[in-house]
């Protein structure tokens, strides 16, 4: 067993990382930072200016916003000024009503909202903005690195928070934190005391619920809903495997299409959070593992994928349904009774198929990618299971594990660059 020292510290890693959130993650801290920018001017903006790195302009334009029916960023900057509240965090639009929606519109139609791509910044994660109140009266908040992390507040002439932050530099890590590696991850899951892991079953509570929700509509591309009807039924059977594709994406469809409930995300993103969480759940369930053994292999699942995280980055070209399916393959694997070496035997697997798939921004065919990654973790979950996986001879996997989740990252947070570059390109210039 870790020293308490260390499972304090990975516990409060944990803490910071696996959060609430209401919608998708990048628009919502647009609108996070709206609203606070809003408080320091202390009145409704006139004009607000939001300038926002690619990858978050990516992610923001193509998403539900919840409670309004509408799509994209403009809707939610103007809640974030109408209605949102800073200390709520990523559920910052939490108190959202149809008379606050139809303000919202009124509010978007009268011109006041300029949105523009941030220049000269390295961060792939940055949100800038500017309010003003027409008599000459302005504040600015900026977030940068992490979803809710402000970095710098201004109100008027008076500078009240100032501290730059490019990624990877200036980060509150413990020792611990920087030291994990996954045979660190799987015993701090497998050995802490239980009583210490009860949180982690708030992800299983608030995940369920999402995927439950998603059969009461027709959200997104309601790819849950179609497996879990008959055609789906006829196809691909009554098995564990099929209940864990549909429960998942049903899931990701309410999220991405703006159903407006909490999910709990994992490292900025509700839909990694979801991946993490539901694949595990339904698994255990069927399977009857005990409520001890699922709690176990939820924390695996979400410390796995923040481990991965660590090193990739909040945002980049690589879908994050890689990084989070590998963590529910290393649930299920624990679950179908693996130890550590089933569990890296699951990742090199997951590594070696999944490697490369692009992020070409939040919208609700997400669903599908979530589904594609999240059957992969069953696949590779079989084949560790019996000791099967893929060797050192074979692209980028190698003898060590921990090697082969930094060539994963490697490629997803600098090799990618260009792809990420060029998806924004097409994103942003499509014809009418």
């Amino acid at each position: 067993m870790l020293e308490q020292k260390e499972r304090q510290a990975i516990i409060a890693l944990m803490h910071r990382e696996v959060v609430p959130a209401m919608g998708c993650t990048e628009p919502m801290a647009v609108s996070l930072c709206v609203a606070k920018a809003t408080e320091l001017l202390g009145t409704r903006p006139e004009q607000i200016e939001v300038l926002l790195s690619g990858n978050i302009l990516k992610n923001a334009m193509g998403v539900g916003i919840p409670g309004t029916g509408m799509i994209g960023l403009p809707i939610a900057i103007a809640l974030g000024a109408l209605i949102g509240r800073s200390e709520y965090g990523l559920e910052v639009l939490r108190d959202v009503t149809p008379a606050a929606v139809a303000e919202g519109k009124q509010y978007m139609e009268a011109d006041r909202i300029r949105i523009g791509l941030k220049q000269g910044i390295a961060e792939k994660l940055y949100i800038e903005v500017t309010v003003t109140d027409g008599q000459g009266a302005s504040a600015t908040a900026v977030i940068a690195h992490d979803h809710t992390r402000f970095i710098r507040l201004v109100q008027g002439t008076k500078v009240l928070l100032d501290a730059p932050l490019t990624e990877g530099e200036g980060l509150e890590e413990s020792a611990q934190e920087k030291e994990l590696d996954l045979r660190k991850v799987f015993e701090f899951a497998v050995t802490t005391p239980l009583e210490e892991l009860q949180f982690i079953n708030q992800a299983r509570e608030l995940n369920e619920k999402a995927s439950q929700e998603a059969l009461k509509g027709n959200y997104g591309h309601s790819l849950g809903k179609t497996l879990s009807r008959p055609l789906g039924k006829g196809i691909m059977g009554e098995s564990i495997f099929s209940h864990i594709l549909s429960a998942t994406s049903s899931a990701c469809d309410a999220r991405m299409a703006g159903a407006p409930i909490p999910v709990m995300s994992n490292s900025g993103s509700g839909n990694q959070g979801i991946s993490c969480t539901m694949p595990v759940v339904v698994f255990a369930r069927e399977n009857h593992n005990t409520e001890e053994e699922l709690t176990r292999a939820l924390v695996l699942s979400h410390l796995t994928a923040i481990y991965i995280k660590q090193s990739l980055g909040k945002l980049s070209a690589l879908c994050g349904c890689v990084v989070a399916s590998t963590g529910s393959a290393c649930g299920i694997t624990y679950l179908m009774g693996g130890g550590y070496d089933q569990v890296s035997y699951s990742v090199k697997n997951m590594i070696a198929n999944l490697a490369g798939m692009v992020c070409d921004g939040a919208k609700p065919s997400c669903a599908l990618k979530v589904t594609s990654g999240v059957s992969t973790a069953v696949l590779s979950a079989m084949l560790a299971i019996q000791n099967t996986h893929v060797t050192n001879a074979e692209g980028l996997i190698e003898e060590d594990v921990d090697c082969c989740i930094h060539n994963l990252t490697r490629i997803g947070a600098r090799g990618m660059n260009e792809t990420d570059r060029m998806v924004l390109e097409i994103m942003t210039h499509k014809k009418k």
